[in-house]
């Protein structure tokens, strides 16, 4: 079977009946004989292909030499497919036979491909695409955590700090703890709800927690930016 010069048509690996009939250690007539006798049980397409007239040409033309000299003068042929040939294998039913098949579907009619070894520079093109494309992968995973990070509202603890900021500016604005206008509950008041008003004004809130973590620090340059207002003056 290692001599077996592959032949294909339509994409599959196939096979003469003189050549299955050496194959399988038997007469090609027999072949012909076990194929007429259950032709019932073969499908044209299937199990065999019938070749006549400019389908033979086309298909004798397409074989390479050696090939296409043993079949020059053949008025049709008949091709068999893998199928084909596990169906006269189980139609003569000997050890022999199915002992071919079995090595013919294994190394004949579905063969192994071929493993392409690769040279150490394609070896090292290939670990230099790999690693390139986990970098960028890992870049974009790194954009989308800081995306959302930044677009998630703040935490308590930053409202906190926030709410503390707005009191520490305010006390200045008031001129310190121990200033009258301090002590004016009432004043104070009103300073820090200005300031509070002033930096939800800017993002649009009305809740700390509703500003972006992304807007955290312009929120901290707003509120000690506050300018005091004449009228709580």
């Amino acid at each position: 079977m290692d001599k077996l010069i592959p032949m294909e048509f339509k994409n599959q690996r196939i096979m003469t009946t003189k050549v299955l009939a050496e194959e399988f250690g038997t007469e090609e007539e027999n072949i012909q004989m076990n194929f007429s006798r259950n032709e019932k049980r073969f499908i044209e397409g299937r199990h065999y292909y019938k070749l006549e007239g400019q389908a033979l040409k086309e298909f004798k033309n397409s074989l390479p030499t050696e090939s296409r000299e043993p079949l020059k003068f053949a008025p049709k042929l008949i091709l068999w497919t893998d199928r084909g040939a596990a169906r006269h294998a189980k139609i003569l039913d000997t050890d022999e036979a199915w002992e071919v098949y079995e090595e013919l579907e294994e190394n004949y009619f579905n063969p192994k491909k071929a493993v392409k070894k690769l040279t150490t520079e394609q070896i090292l093109e290939l670990q230099f695409r790999y690693a390139k494309e986990v970098k960028e992968e890992v870049a974009e995973l790194k954009e989308d955590f800081n995306d959302f990070k930044g677009n998630s509202p703040l935490f308590n603890i930053e409202c906190k700090e926030l709410q503390a900021l707005v009191r520490k500016v305010g006390i200045i604005h008031l001129g310190g703890y121990k200033s009258a206008a301090y002590k004016d509950n009432s004043l104070r008041g009103r300073v820090y709800a200005d300031i509070q008003h002033q930096l939800k004004r800017e993002f649009g809130v009305t809740r700390y927690e509703a500003i972006k973590r992304s807007q955290l620090s312009k929120a901290r340059e707003l509120v000690k930016s506050y300018i005091l207002p004449t009228v709580l003056r």
